[in-house]
C-alpha cells in the first residue's frame, strides 16, 4: 500500500507543478504584454522587438520548468511501460474466484465511500495494467460496466484503497486476505 500511496502523489504533485508552472508563464506573458505608463516613441520594428525580447526574457524560466517537468513525466511513464505484466487479461480461474469473493456484485464505490450495489460484468484491474498493475488475483476487482469506464486508467486514492479493504472486511472471511492492488516488479 506504500507503494501505490507513493506513486499517487507523486504523479498528483507533478500534475499540480505542472499547472502551476503553466500560469507562471500565462501571468509573466500577460504582464509583459501589459501596457508600461508611457509609451514607447520610435519606429514600430524596435517598437515590437522591445515587446518580443520583454515576452521571451520573462517566459525563459518557466518555460525551462514546463520542459523539465515534462521530462521527469516521461521517465515516471516509461518506467510503467517497463513494467507492465506481459499477460494482460485474467485467467477464467481468476475471473471465477474475484467474482465468487465479491458474490457477483460490483466492488468498487458509487458514492460517499459505499459499495456500488449493481452486479458485477468486468474483471478489472485495481491499479491499472498501463501503469504497471499485474495481472493477479491481489489486483482484480469485480466491477460493473459503469463503474469500470468511470474509473477508466485512473491510479485510484490511498483513501480508495483503504476504503476498499474495509469494505471487503464486511463480505470476506476472515482468513482471506483483504489487500488489493499490486504492482508488477521491474524486470
Amino acid at each position: 500500500m506504500q507503494e501505490l500511496s507513493r506513486i499517487y502523489w507523486t504523479r498528483i504533485g507533478l500534475r499540480l507543478a505542472y499547472s502551476a508552472a503553466m500560469l507562471w508563464l500565462a501571468f509573466s506573458v500577460m504582464t509583459a504584454l501589459m501596457p508600461k505608463a508611457a509609451p514607447v516613441a520610435g519606429p514600430a520594428p524596435e517598437v515590437l522587438r522591445g515587446l518580443v525580447d520583454g515576452v521571451v526574457a520573462v517566459a525563459v524560466l518557466p518555460g525551462l520548468v514546463i520542459v523539465v517537468l515534462g521530462i521527469v513525466a516521461a521517465v515516471v511513464t516509461a518506467g510503467d511501460v517497463r513494467r507492465r505484466d506481459p499477460v494482460r487479461r485474467f485467467t477464467r480461474q481468476q475471473r471465477r474466484e474475484g467474482m465468487s469473493r465479491a458474490g457477483g456484485l460490483c466492488e468498487l464505490e458509487s458514492g460517499f465511500g459505499r459499495r456500488c450495489a449493481r452486479p458485477a460484468e468486468h474483471g478489472d484491474h485495481f491499479y491499472p495494467w498501463s501503469k504497471g498493475g499485474s495481472t493477479s488475483l491481489q489486483n482484480f476487482v469485480a466491477a460493473c460496466a459503469r463503474c469500470n469506464r468511470s474509473k477508466r486508467a485512473g491510479i485510484p486514492s490511498p483513501a480508495q484503497q483503504r476504503r476498499l479493504e474495509r469494505r471487503r472486511r464486511d463480505y470476506l472471511p476472515s482468513s482471506s486476505s483483504v489487500s488489493v492492488g499490486e504492482r508488477q516488479p521491474l524486470p
